[in-house]
């Protein structure tokens, strides 16, 4: 039996290819080896983003996005959050086994009261209970599927973390394990890709290249690649240059080498590079591209997608739930 991964996909706006370099191909992979499901974090979002028609409209997009780079629902199970009750029931029963302190420690929190202090205000300004209590809601997402394995960053480890820390607590007051332990699958090799600036690729940044932006628009914004004043006789550097870094995601192990040469040998200006560039990430997105717009022309569809991935994740929500209401005595 394979073990299980889950990864949660936060509906934070327009994808780039930062995330699909990033977090979105190297998830995908585990399908290969894992019993692999994915879940669209819509209550997550909620602590942000309160506008309805926003948060509505960004589940869909997100969700159409990792369908058109490859998710196939009918060999993993793709869910919203939303839709599985179980998970909310869970999280309730685990808040009775989270100390107070562990949440105080929780980064999301501390950076939050940091940032009030330095600004001289109340500690808590701004902060609502579901961003304090967001390890918890995330900790029920892990446990509730039994996962074995949810790949992160090292920045995330901390969650999965206290994930287990929940679950243990259970397990103890319990003396048996009524909850599977997860583990983090740190993902020590995933890209970093870098912006239109050259430092990381981010929205937060405003250097992002869209992954489903059309042609045009994206080769507008490659054109916007920020370069040095060398000149195009210069030999130039091909691994200090954002152009041939971005190039690499995309280009094959001998285009990569060609165009190395030609930077080192001088005679090619950054226009031609970033050209080179541009139709090599055409090349690749062009086709995620008319599958991304082909799946947002039937909402319908793919929300019938989402509604079917939730029938087939309730059921195993339901047996955790169960086992814990009956290891608690409620039952």
């Amino acid at each position: 039996m394979k073990e299980v991964s889950l990864t949660g996909i936060k509906p934070t706006g327009d994808l780039h290819i930062g995330n699909y370099f990033g977090a979105i191909k190297p998830a995908l992979e585990l399908a290969k080896t894992y019993d692999a499901r994915y879940f669209i974090a819509d209550y997550h979002g909620l602590n942000t983003m309160k506008d309805p028609a926003e948060l509505n409209s960004t589940i869909r997009h997100v969700a159409a996005g990792w369908l058109a780079a490859g998710l196939d629902p009918e060999k993993v199970i793709l869910y919203r959050q939303s839709s599985i009750p179980e998970v909310f029931e869970l999280t309730i029963m685990l808040t009775a086994f989270t100390s107070k302190g562990l949440m105080n420690r929780a980064h999301a929190y501390k950076a939050a009261v940091q940032e009030n202090a330095e600004k001289g205000g109340d500690v808590d300004a701004g902060i609502n209970m579901g961003l304090f209590t967001y390890p918890i809601l995330m900790a029920a997402d892990i446990i509730i599927f039994d996962s074995d394995v949810v790949p992160v960053g090292k920045d995330q480890v901390q969650h999965i973390e206290m994930a287990q820390d929940i679950a243990q607590a259970v397990n103890a007051n319990y003396g048996k394990p009524v909850l599977k332990i997860p583990r983090a699958g740190v993902q020590e090799n995933t890209a970093v890709v870098p912006g239109l600036d050259g430092r990381k690729m981010s929205k937060s940044y405003g250097n992002t290249i869209p992954l489903f932006a059309p042609e045009k628009t994206l080769h507008k914004t490659i054109m916007r690649v920020v370069t040095n004043s060398q000149t195009v006789d210069e030999p130039k550097d091909p691994e200090s240059s954002q152009i041939y870094l971005l190039y690499k995601l995309f280009a094959t192990a001998e285009e990569q080498a060609a165009l190395a040469a030609r930077y080192r040998a001088g005679g090619m200006g950054w226009g031609e590079a970033k050209e080179e560039l541009f139709r090599a990430a055409n090349r690749d997105l062009a086709p995620m591209r008319e599958r991304y717009d082909a799946i947002m022309a039937d909402i319908p569809a793919l929300d019938r997608i989402l509604a079917q991935g939730a029938e087939k994740a309730r059921p195993i929500a339901a047996a955790t739930v169960k086992r814990f209401r009956k290891a608690a005595g409620i039952d």
